[in-house]
């Protein structure tokens, strides 16, 4: 029988609590035991950036971190982009560039994407580019990607000076 603890964290802002073996994966956990299964398994690896999460304000491969690690962390995962203005953009931006074609590497791609522009307001295609190289995609050639990604990035941010408020 596997060793088991239990964890408590923050998940896309609420409180959770999961009993998981301790060579579970974060991965396996947000899909097979909390039931979130917008974050992908693709290669297993770390390479390919389709189970890509944020936690504690870093994107992470989930398949590489242990779920005894999210304890006492603030996690997020593609689900939790649902009331984000941000990701609301990006996906607009994604479908209006045709940036989503299979979908496979979709949720990775729009949380690293949502990670970037946090990170890197009003990024330019080279950010762009070297923020987005963890995540591989097979259809679309990047060139769509970056460019839904950069449309976004060029959108005033709400809060700056200009957009109707005092500087």
């Amino acid at each position: 029988m596997p060793l088991k603890h239990d964890i408590e964290f923050t998940l896309n802002g609420v409180s959770t609590r999961a009993t998981v073996p301790v060579d579970m994966s974060t991965l396996t956990m947000m899909r097979d035991v909390l039931g979130l299964t917008g974050t992908k398994y693709g290669c297993g690896e770390g390479e390919c950036g389709a189970c890509t999460i944020v936690v504690d304000g870093v994107s992470v491969n989930a398949c590489l971190m242990f779920a005894v690690d999210c304890d006492g962390r603030q996690v997020a995962t593609i689900e939790g982009l649902a009331a984000d203005p941000r990701a609301d953009a990006l996906r607009e931006a994604f479908v209006a560039h045709g940036a989503v074609q299979c979908g496979f590497c979709t949720p990775g791609m729009m949380m690293q994407a949502n990670h970037l522009l946090a990170t890197h307001p009003g990024a330019d295609e080279e950010t762009i580019k070297r923020g987005i190289e963890g995540n591989l995609c097979r259809c679309t050639g990047y060139r769509k990607i970056v460019d839904a990604i950069a449309s976004v990035a060029a959108q005033p941010q709400p809060g700056t000076p200009g957009q109707g408020e005092r500087p």
